[in-house]
């Protein structure tokens, strides 16, 4: 027994030396805002008032030396709930102060118009909403982050983990209402230090804390196991632990005492250990001692020269940005475990860069499995480009990049599940698909607005996507659209007015003029292609089609517009009681984002304001481009393709 806790804690040590380095990964302050898909606000309506009045009193004069602090504004349906809370470690109030402001400010600009948002830093949460949260615990929406590197001797690791966590949950959860719900352990495992910390907002009871505290402690279970590192956060309460020291260095950590102790790698009584010990090396130290320096070896060899070539390869496909890419790896084991091994019953469809299966993560989350042709250059370089852009992208209105896998020849891409199809198949699909009702799509409209306002304005760089087709919208169970496929997006500087390029790819009637013709992108390209998604989703026909099959349907609605025909343009399947002022408002906004003249075309700064305020006097459109037959004609000598496949380009940031 004794020798095989000498083998453990060695392999133990071993591996610690070798994850050490990248230990820092789940460190960063980064910023994790979540936005509500459950209601919306206008702007300057009392709603929008309350929230400015609340984020104002955040760093307020009055909340200069809390920590803690919620308050409410408003009244009746209007009122908006709010607080923010400061990590119990956090000894400078400045800095309490200064997370604070910037989670405010960025939670305000990533979600603008939702009734309730949650945002976490390292440091700090701010969280607000149209019902009262007070005092209860929310599960809902949570945070799990992992450091991917593993522990050696992983079960009797995470039973040290769950007994410290629950031994600091219990003395964290005994505070009294609305005092500080805080506790930080470190608690020696064989060569290195455990450090942990655990968390509840104050304003719940202590049978409260206890509760969220151990739902977040079963979680670790499901996203960390075996990890070096990890954290789970909710609305009311979060945990984190690491193998190095996160918190607050100026802070006293008393020590632990494990009473009764776990089933972990803990040493027997000293008199025996020894008495023991020189047994076993008296009577096996020679062969033993042999075999260790074997398995010593191998162990070293085997991962050492996995590391180097998952490192080779990172460096080739993503450059100086392979290192802050590391924590979005899957290992392709996990992959074939979650789609059965790429198995039918899970395929979702087959494109031109490959197939899309469905996945179940080990803890029931499911996935949309992208695997890339391993035959398809263009697969290759969408790959580079998209996971390099995505990465950086959080907004409800665009599918999010979980993860990716380079190995063993394979390049696949896995994003959140989205269970509905593409907004293609509900405009133009089969008669059995869902007719969407005008609720819905104007909806979709406003979500598609704002995923591109974020991609333009918002995003950490400016993003033009290129590629905006109803094809690349998907829907969630509740009809909210993501944005999906940045294979051909292109990153642009914020101060840049265009791009241009050599390379004219993505699908014709969805390209703006300038871009078809002569290369040139621009935030107005993507909102030609908007424009073009609008008229077909009030329509329900594709841009190449009109009634009289003799024009496109620019050049219709631009006809029935002017002779104030409405209904004309109006899906079939759509009632007349539908609001007509919205969507002749509608309609004006499509044909303003498809004049030939790019500078004419509204910003999508500009649409979504014009589509959540009625008060605003929108503008009277210039005809569209390709507006007469003939009009304009692509001279493709210098170009390279213009079909429904993307050809991406791939540019280093």
């Amino acid at each position: 027994m004794t020798f095989n806790i000498i083998i453990l804690s060695l392999f133990f040590f071993i591996g610690f030396l070798l994850n050490s380095s990248s230990a820092q990964v789940i460190g960063r302050n980064e910023l994790y805002p979540q936005c509500s898909t459950r209601g919306n606000f206008t702007a300057n309506s009392t709603f929008d008032s309350n929230l400015k009045t609340f984020f104002s009193s955040l760093t307020s004069n009055k909340t200069a030396n809390l920590k803690f602090y919620n308050t409410t504004v408003g009244r009746g349906g209007e009122t908006v709930y709010g607080l923010f809370m400061c990590r119990g470690d956090v000894g400078n109030q400045d800095v309490c102060r200064q997370c604070v402001a910037d989670s405010t400010l960025e939670v305000g600009s990533v979600c603008p118009f939702s009734k309730e948002a949650v945002t976490w830093r390292d440091l700090c949460l701010v969280r607000y909403s149209d019902r009262n949260f007070f005092s209860t615990v929310n599960t809902r929406p949570r945070l799990r982050m992992l450091n991917p590197n593993n522990v050696s001797n992983q079960s009797g690791f995470m039973n040290v983990l769950t007994f410290i966590m629950n031994q600091s949950a219990d003395e964290a959860s005994k505070s009294a209402v609305m005092k500080k719900k805080f506790k930080m352990n470190a608690v020696a495992v064989e060569f290195q230090t455990l450090y942990v910390l655990v968390q509840c907002t104050p304003d719940l009871s202590s049978a409260d804390c206890r509760r969220c505290l151990s739902g977040v402690i079963g979680d670790f279970r499901w996203c960390c196991d075996g990890k070096i590192g990890g954290r789970v956060v909710y609305p009311s309460c979060l945990a984190r632990y690491e193998l190095y020291r996160f918190f607050n260095s100026s802070t006293p950590v008393p020590p632990v005492t494990l009473s009764p102790p776990p089933a972990l790698l803990s040493p027997p009584n000293p008199v025996k250990r020894k008495r023991r010990l020189r047994t076993i090396l008296i009577a096996v130290a020679s062969p033993v001692g042999a075999m260790i320096l074997l398995c010593f070896a191998y162990y070293l060899s085997k991962n050492q020269i996995k590391k180097i070539r998952m490192a080779f390869l990172m460096r080739k496909y993503f450059g100086s940005e392979s290192n802050t890419l590391e924590p979005l790896q899957f290992s392709l084991a996990t992959i074939e475990a979650a789609t059965n091994k790429f198995s039918k019953q899970t395929s979702l469809g087959r494109g031109g860069f490959g197939e899309v299966y469905k996945g179940i993560l080990s803890n029931g989350q499911e996935i949309a499995v992208k695997r890339l042709s391993k035959s398809s250059g263009q697969g290759a370089e969408e790959f580079k480009n998209e996971v390099l852009l995505i990465a950086t992208l959080q907004h409800r209105n665009l599918v999010a990049l979980l993860g990716f896998c380079i190995e063993e020849q394979e390049k696949i891409l896995i994003y959140e599940y989205v269970p509905n199809r593409s907004l293609d198949y509900f405009l133009f699909g089969s008669q059995e698909s869902k007719v969407l009702n005008w609720e819905e799509r104007h909806k979709i409209i406003g979500g598609v607005a704002r995923g591109i306002l974020y991609l333009h304005d918002y995003s950490r760089v400016k993003i033009i996507h290129r590629d905006l087709k109803p094809s690349n919208i998907l829907l969630d169970d509740e009809m909210n659209p993501k944005i999906s496929d940045f294979g051909m997006a292109r990153m642009v500087g914020f101060n840049d007015i265009e791009g241009s390029t050599n390379k004219i790819v993505g699908t014709y009637g969805y390209m703006s003029p300038e871009y078809a013709m002569f290369g040139q992108y621009s935030e107005k390209s993507d909102a030609f292609s908007f424009g073009v998604i609008v008229l077909e989703v009030i329509s329900g026909k594709k841009i190449t089609s009109s009634p009289d099959q003799s024009h496109g349907l620019l050049n219709y609605a631009w006809n029935q517009w002017k002779e104030e025909k409405i209904l004309e343009i109006l899906d079939s399947n759509l009632n007349e009681s539908e609001s007509l002022n919205e969507v002749n408002k509608c309609i004006q906004i499509g044909l303003l984002c498809v004049q030939e003249n790019p500078e004419a075309r509204p910003s999508m700064a500009t649409v979504v304001s014009y589509l959540s305020n009625d008060s605003i006097q929108l503008p009277f459109p210039q005809e569209p481009a390709f507006f007469l037959e003939g009009q304009m004609e692509l001279n493709t000598d210098s170009k390279e393709s213009i079909n429904e496949m993307s050809i991406s380009e791939f540019y280093p940031r």
